[in-house]
C-alpha cells in the first residue's frame, strides 16, 4: 500500500489550494449572514474544473481519479472558508455526478454530465423523509408505473441544493413489500410538474449551503428518467456514499488544517503572564491533539481512496474514516475556541464559526452512530 503522491498529483493539489485562497474568498460574514450562495465561487469553480474533477474527459470533465479528488478536496478545505459552497459541490459531484457516471446509460450521462461539469446546472439528490432518516431504506415515497411512466408521490426533507437545483436524484420505492430491495433511483429535473422545493432551511451551520424541503405530488416522470435498473437504488445510495465519505470529508481535513495554522500563530503572539500561551503545556497539549487527529483522519481517507482506485469496496473504511475525520472535526473546533478564549467565541473573529459548520458532519452521509453500527456489522455483530 502507497501512499506517496506524484509529482502530478502534488502540484495539482497546490494549484487548486492557490486557487481557492484567490479566488475563494471575499466577505464570507456578509454572506453567511444573510444565507447568500456563492454563485460567483460556483462558477469559478466550474471555470478551474472543480466540479468535472471525477468525471471522464469525454463528457467535459478532468477525467481525475479519486486519490487526486480527494487531494483537491483537501486543499478546498484548507484555502475555502465557504464551507456551504463547499458541501453543495460535494452534493453536485458526490451524490449526483458520480451516480449518473455508474449507473446512467448513455443518453443520461451525455444529457446532463456535460452541464453538470460545466456548472450550467446544479445536482443534488432527495433520500432523507421526515420519517426517513438513519433508516434510509423506509422510505415512504413511492414510484408507480403508469405505462411508459412513473408517477412519484412523497416528502423529501433536508436536501441539500434542492432550493438551487436543477435536477435530483429522487430516490422512491416500487415495491414496498420489498424493503431495501424495492429502492429505485430517478434523475428528475426540478422543473418537472408536481415538484417543488421549499425556501432554504435555516440551520445551525453551512447557512451558505441551500437545504430545503421537496414534495412531489403526482409527479409524472418517464421511464427512461430511471437510473439504472428498478430496485436498484440501494446499490446507488450505497456507491455514492464510498465517494461522499472521503471526498466530501477530505474539505473538513483541509478544514482542520487551516484552523491548526491559524492556532499555532495565536498561540505564538497572544501572551498571559508575560509569555505566549503557546509556552503553557495546557494549550500546546490541545495543538498536538489537533496535528494527530489531521495525520490520522488523512491516513484514513487515503486508504479509503486507495482502495477505492484498486477497484475493491471500502464499506467499512470508508465508514471509519467518516466517523473519525467528523468526530475530529468537531473536537479541534471546540479545542481551537477553547485557545482563543474569549476571541474564539465571537463571530468576528470567524473561528466559531467551524464549530458549527463541523457539528453537522456527525449528521449527515449517515449518523455518527449509524457508521459505528455498519462498522459493528462487518465485523459480524
Amino acid at each position: 500500500m502507497d501512499f506517496s503522491l506524484t509529482p502530478e498529483q502534488r502540484e495539482f493539489k497546490q494549484s487548486v489550494l492557490a486557487f481557492a485562497e484567490r479566488e475563494l474568498g471575499g466577505d464570507m460574514r456578509a454572506r453567511e449572514k444573510e444565507g447568500a450562495f456563492f454563485w460567483d465561487g460556483w462558477r469559478k469553480c466550474a471555470s478551474f474544473g472543480i466540479q468535472g474533477l471525477p468525471v471522464p474527459r469525454e463528457y467535459g470533465g478532468l477525467g481525475e481519479d479519486i486519490v487526486t479528488c480527494m487531494l483537491a478536496m483537501q486543499a478546498l478545505g484548507k484555502g475555502c472558508r465557504d464551507s456551504g459552497l463547499l458541501f453543495a459541490l460535494g452534493s453536485h459531484m458526490w451524490t449526483c455526478e458520480i451516480p449518473i457516471l455508474a449507473f446512467g446509460n448513455e443518453e443520461q450521462k451525455r444529457t446532463y454530465l456535460p452541464r453538470l461539469v460545466a456548472g450550467e446546472i446544479v445536482g443534488g439528490h432527495a433520500m432523507t423523509e421526515p420519517e426517513a432518516g438513519s433508516d434510509a431504506y423506509s422510505l415512504r415515497t413511492t414510484a408507480v408505473a403508469d405505462g411508459d411512466h412513473y408517477v412519484l408521490n412523497g416528502a423529501k426533507t433536508f436536501i441539500s441544493n434542492a432550493p438551487i437545483a436543477d435536477l435530483l436524484l429522487v430516490f422512491a420505492t416500487t415495491n414496498p413489500k420489498k424493503g431495501w430491495a424495492g429502492i429505485t433511483g430517478f434523475l428528475v429535473p426540478a422543473n418537472t410538474p408536481g415538484l417543488s422545493v421549499s425556501k432554504p432551511l435555516d440551520k445551525l451551520g453551512l447557512k451558505t449551503s441551500p437545504t430545503g424541503e421537496v414534495v412531489l405530488e403526482e409527479c409524472r416522470v418517464p421511464a427512461s428518467a430511471m437510473l439504472g435498473k428498478i430496485g436498484q437504488g440501494s446499490a446507488i445510495f450505497a456507491a455514492e456514499m464510498e465517494w461522499e465519505r472521503s471526498c466530501l470529508f477530505a474539505c473538513h481535513l483541509g478544514a482542520m488544517e487551516r484552523q491548526l495554522a491559524t492556532c499555532v500563530r495565536y498561540a505564538k503572539d497572544r501572551k498571559q503572564f508575560g509569555k505566549p500561551i503557546g509556552s503553557f503545556q495546557a494549550i500546546a497539549h490541545k495543538i498536538a491533539d489537533m496535528k494527530v487527529r489531521i495525520e490520522l483522519g488523512e491516513l484514513m481517507l487515503h486508504k479509503v481512496a486507495w482502495l477505492k482506485a484498486q477497484g475493491q469496496r471500502s464499506s467499512m473504511e470508508s465508514a471509519i474514516a467518516k466517523l473519525f475525520v467528523s468526530e475530529s472535526y468537531v473536537t479541534s473546533s471546540l479545542d481551537a475556541i477553547q485557545i482563543h478564549g474569549g476571541y474564539g467565541y465571537m463571530t468576528e473573529f470567524e473561528v466559531e464559526r467551524d464549530l458549527r459548520d463541523a457539528v453537522g458532519g456527525k449528521l449527515y452521509s449517515g449518523t455518527s452512530e449509524i457508521q459505528r453500527n455498519i462498522i459493528a456489522s462487518l465485523l459480524g455483530l
